[in-house]
């Protein structure tokens, strides 16, 4: 048995939750999922509601309730949560030993904390793992509780690392009276750091588990700065990925114009009816090709944008007021083209109490109104993760619902400060739930390795991505983070046949593609099928 172990940093409740669901129904191999939550009580299937003793929200927190095991329990900063997602042996007429489950996650929390000096153990008719002077002494340093369906695991454990303990006094923490709660930085008066946990969790579930070594993707502990001096990738950097700044652009990465009628074309109606396009915006290098055949994807909400992404030439000043005839004149350049496939997409908008996801939904009714034959591909942002918003996107039924992760876990923070990996991985999950052909894409050459791209590709496969796009990045500008490499095509045709081996229905992978290039190609294979 092989895992994936994936520190995805802070996340919260709830988007963990959907991520774990999305994982749990798509993933064919285990996964181990570690994470901190910001401020939190669940309540399990066995929770009292005399047991939350204050309000969650007059400290900071929010109440949810969660379909796994026990009573009430607190999620936070400095804790470390543990979602596994395994498959367990068959045991008795089919049935999965879940007491053994639960007593092999004991045993990797009881092995981390002698890894760091702290005698812990189990106490008889409890769950969880305990620390005291006796057994009549015994205050709770890490809770679990779980749940299994169709033989796979979720939820799973939380290690109190060095959280702040005082939000346990607002609950009666697993509905115990007569337990304390503590932390392994109480215990040992000091601080612990959280890496080392997370690097002692996967190597001690590996071994109790008997996993092959673990797939282990993080995403970046501390901001990195790709951006470095005069173009050049920062000493740090360069030095652990071992990859040489190519400064010329190769001649597989060279574009020639064609500036036939088909472009002019599409230009002049564009300019007439004062759209925007990504094609134009991004500084796409198939404009040429695409426009000239009459294809465009169209950028909706202005062309302003909230985030400052560091491969993004897109404006990045204050936003001006929605155009409210914005997706009439969308859908009006639509039917003059008589676009069988249209690709809409749009700038981030964090302004907007919806994230913009009105304006798209606006626009898919109108030109399906307008064009009924046509098919509707969406690229949104992540609305920061509101399950309304997205909702108010989903039910709009695009006909495919593409949500780029843009790169590996590793660098988020420096590409996209104000996104995230599991965010996205979440986006997509649940659009996928939604019953929508779900779509991704990356962009190769910030400094990423290729085990990082196929874990990459990995993670969206398992959160039931169907459609994948991989390009090369361009540096906009010296402002914008440099080309750290130029993959080689045949590095494309072997990330495309990797893809491919994931399960894909469609790998679009090559040095200038991006999320918009073939878009119909890749469709076609899957919009006319049921869902």
């Amino acid at each position: 048995m092989s895992i994936r172990a994936r520190w995805l940093g802070q996340v919260p409740y709830a988007e963990a939750e959907a991520l774990q669901r999305a994982v749990h129904e798509h993933a064919d191999v285990d996964y181990l999922l570690l994470q901190e939550h910001p401020h939190v009580y669940t309540l399990g299937s066995s929770a009292k509601p005399e047991h939350v003793l204050r309000e969650p929200a007059t400290v900071g927190a929010d109440l949810v309730v969660a379909d796994r095991g026990g009573d009430v329990t607190y999620h936070g900063p400095g804790q470390l949560v543990g979602y596994p997602i395994i498959s367990l042996a068959e045991w008795k007429a089919g049935q999965r030993d879940v007491v053994a489950y639960v007593r092999k996650l004991e045993a990797v929390l009881i092995a981390v904390c002698a890894d760091f000096g702290i005698t812990a153990e189990r106490s008889t008719g409890y769950t969880g793992v305990w620390v005291g002077p006796d057994p009549d002494h015994l205050a709770k340093i890490a809770a679990i509780g779980v749940r299994v369906s169709r033989g796979r695991t979720r939820h799973g454990f939380a290690l109190n690392v060095d959280p702040d303990l005082a939000m346990f006094e607002h609950i009666v923490p697993c509905g115990i009276t007569d337990r304390g709660v503590t932390s392994m930085a109480k215990v040992l008066d000091r601080s612990v750091e959280m890496r080392a946990v997370v690097d002692s969790v996967v190597a001690r579930f590996a071994e109790v588990f008997e996993t092959a070594t673990p797939d282990r993707q993080d995403v970046a502990w501390e901001r990195p700065d790709l951006r470095g001096d005069a173009g050049e990738p920062p000493k740090s950097e360069s030095a652990t990925i071992d990859i040489a700044l190519t400064r010329k652009r190769p001649d597989w990465m060279r574009v020639r114009a064609r500036f036939d009628d088909g472009f002019l074309e599409l230009k002049q109606l564009a300019r007439g009816l004062d759209l925007h396009t990504v094609c134009e915006e991004a500084g796409c290098p198939n404009i040429y090709e695409c426009w000239s055949d009459r294809t465009a994807t169209f950028m909706i909400n202005g062309d302003r944008c909230t985030r400052a992404c560091g491969f993004c030439q897109v404006d990045t000043r204050k936003p001006l007021d929605l155009d409210l005839g914005e997706p009439q004149r969308v859908a009006d350049a639509v039917a003059t083209l008589g676009l069988a496939h249209a690709v809409i997409t749009c700038v981030a908008r964090d302004d907007l109490p919806d994230g913009g996801a009105s304006g798209f939904a606006a626009t898919v009714h109108t030109i399906r109104a307008t064009s009924p034959g046509t098919a509707v591909e969406l690229l949104i942002a992540d609305c920061k993760g509101n399950p309304e918003s997205l909702a108010t996107i989903f039910d709009a039924r695009p006909d495919v619902l593409n949500h780029n992760l843009e790169t590996v876990a590793r660098l988020q923070r420096a590409v996209r400060p104000s996104a995230g990996y599991a965010r996205s991985l979440t986006v997509l999950g649940r659009a996928r739930a939604a019953g929508l052909v779900t779509k991704s894409g990356l962009i190769l050459g910030m400094g990423e390795t290729d085990a990082e791209v196929r874990a990459a590709m990995a993670d969206l496969r398992s959160v039931g991505v169907e459609i994948l796009t991989i390009g090369q990045y361009l540096r906009p500008s010296a402002a914008h983070l440099p080309v750290a490499k130029w993959w080689h095509p045949d590095e494309f045709a072997a990330l495309r046949d990797y893809g491919d081996s994931l399960g894909f229905a469609h790998v679009e992978s090559g040095p200038l593609v991006r999320s918009s290039y073939h878009a119909r190609e890749g469709a076609d294979r899957l919009v006319s099928a049921p869902h």
